[in-house]
């Protein structure tokens, strides 16, 4: 009879909370088992419906691990899987034991021996088994129910804490292997390279190979449309960061009252609403790059917030007291010209230089010698695919029409052009087997080029008469004041409508708000009595 003692009881308890791995886990709960009860094999074993997998084991062929014991072909797991406390076995049992044979230090078939089982449950659902098994026979028998329950709670919580870590694991995997699916769709849907061959653009893609390789934070400038957030997933594709989380945030977009929150994360209960604990963006890029498009729109007090961020790594989510500190790479994007801002009290100096370690200026598409034809081609590809022609070709004199256009929207608003004109080509030619895209349909851009010109004679005779040729005229601010008089004037004509006004002047309301938010025009709604 083997004596179990309180002391023995305690260590198996303490053994097995100190290991954090799995593997260091079981090793230490069958070491401490087997130091607990005087046996010659212990086995581990995860339930899994119809059958059991070994996890662990000490005194049987290793080939064990790699079995899957079907339980309906082996009797005695079967009793064990419908108990709900420890089962001895009889010395003498006629029913088959799964392990004959399997003894380690024995050759053939096991004799008679003692043999037990403890079903490890946990939240009433079965998990496990614990099979301990000696060449003693009866040894088992006199052991105290309550010191074997104790056992079998002790291995079914390591068993859980076990298994629970695991499907932690594994989900992380999962998630990060859908984070890295998803990071190359959207590399893929920009385009998955930076297309053309103009000197401006060989120029991009070496600062991009210069830089890519660093830590070094990078900010990004250029207008709307050029592709700044492309040029942000290539070089997060580039960097030693690759495997790691490119998270995505909007500045532009955050509202003012849940910037912080967003970017940085809040406790349950932080503020009205917060029914769950979220993490930040910071937290979600830990280990990666965080992309802050339109930086530039960011309000003055969540500047400093993140300034904080960058120069410490550290972050405090809304509503907790401990600091969390992360390891994440800022890639920030503009179409302001922040320098300026930073000289008018609108953007703070030291983000900046924070943000400027490694500026990179995309360039726009009218600068980009020859490679509007280059990108034609792309997005005509591009088209044929999603309607579904056979082929699709662009005219000679489309192309010409496309070259002298001075694109004010960039790379995007080419791309709009283009998918447009192949639709309204498909529709001209539906019998055809080879679609063109001819003049005919890019009619609006045919317009918009032939407005231009006649505009640039007309408005420049104008501008003549009125400008003294001594006078000194800041064009930036001539250009804001001439945006606001245009949008207030628009706005009063569709009584304060947003995407009304935006429709009229050609652009998306998104766009229009942020520009109104830089030109501090705002739309009030009055309630009078009549």
């Amino acid at each position: 009879m083997n004596q179990i003692t309180s002391a023995a009881l305690l260590e198996l308890a303490i053994e097995s909370s100190k290991s954090l791995n799995s593997k260091d886990r079981f090793t230490r709960l069958l070491d401490t088992v087997r130091k607990t009860i005087v046996c010659d094999a212990v086995v581990l074993l995860s339930f899994h419906g119809d059958r059991l997998k070994p996890i662990a084991l000490q005194g049987l062929s290793a080939d064990t691990l790699g079995r899957r014991f079907i339980i309906s072909e082996h009797p005695r797991f079967e009793v064990l899987c419908k108990a709900t406390t420890v089962v001895r076995f009889e010395a003498n049992s006629p029913l088959p034991d799964p392990y004959d044979g399997l003894l380690s230090d024995r050759e053939g078939d096991l004799p008679v021996h003692a043999c037990m089982g403890l079903p490890l449950y946990f939240n009433n659902n079965l998990i496990g088994l614990l099979t301990i098994d000696s060449l003693t026979p009866h040894v088992f028998d006199n052991i105290p129910g309550r010191t074997l329950e104790v056992i079998n709670a002790i291995a079914a919580t390591s068993l859980n804490t076990a298994l629970m870590l695991e499907q932690l694991e594994q989900q992380a995997i999962h998630n990060h292997n859908v984070m890295t699916e998803l990071t190359q769709e959207a590399l893929l849907r920009d385009g998955g390279e930076i297309i053309g061959t103009s000197d401006n653009i060989v120029k991009l893609k070496q600062e991009i190979d210069i830089v890519s390789g660093s830590d070094f934070n990078v900010l990004i400038h250029g207008e709307s449309g050029v592709g700044k957030e492309l040029v942000a997933r290539t070089l997060h594709k580039n960097s030693p960061r690759q495997n790691q989380p490119l998270v995505y945030v909007n500045c532009a977009a955050l509202p003012d009252n849940l910037i912080e929150s967003e970017l940085f994360g809040h406790v349950k209960g932080a503020f009205t609403g917060a029914e769950h604990t979220r993490a930040g963006k910071f937290s979600l890029a830990n280990g990666g790059i965080l992309f802050l498009d339109e930086i530039g729109e960011l309000p003055l007090s969540a500047q400093s917030k993140i300034l904080r961020a960058i120069q410490n790594n550290e972050i405090q989510p809304v509503g907790q007291d401990k600091i969390e500190y992360v390891d994440v790479l800022i890639i920030a994007a503009t179409n302001r010209n922040l320098k300026n801002e930073v000289e008018r009290g609108h953007f703070r100096s030291d983000l900046y230089h924070r943000l400027n370690v490694y500026p990179i200026t995309v360039p726009p598409l009218r600068d980009r010698i020859g490679d509007v034809q280059i990108l034609t081609g792309y997005f005509i590809e591009q088209s044929r695919r999603k309607l579904g022609i056979a082929q699709l070709k662009v005219t000679q004199q489309v192309i010409k029409i496309l070259e002298q256009y001075d694109w004010p929207g960039n790379v995007r608003e080419l791309e709009h052009v283009i998918s447009r004109s192949a639709l309204k080509a498909k529709s001209r030619q539906r019998t055809n087997n080879v679609i063109k895209v001819e003049v005919a349909d890019c009619d609006d851009l045919v317009s918009s080029n032939k407005l231009a010109s006649n505009n640039d004679i007309n408005e420049l005779s104008e501008h003549e008469q009125k400008v003294n040729t001594e006078q000194s005229i800041n064009l930036r601010t001539a250009t804001e004041d001439f945006q606001r008089n245009l949008i207030s004037s628009i706005l009063y004509q569709e009584q304060g409508n947003w995407a009304a006004t935006a429709r009229r002047l050609h652009t998306d309301r998104a766009n229009l708000n942020r520009i109104a938010k830089r030109l501090n025009i705002k739309v009030l709604k009055v309630i009078s009595e009549h």
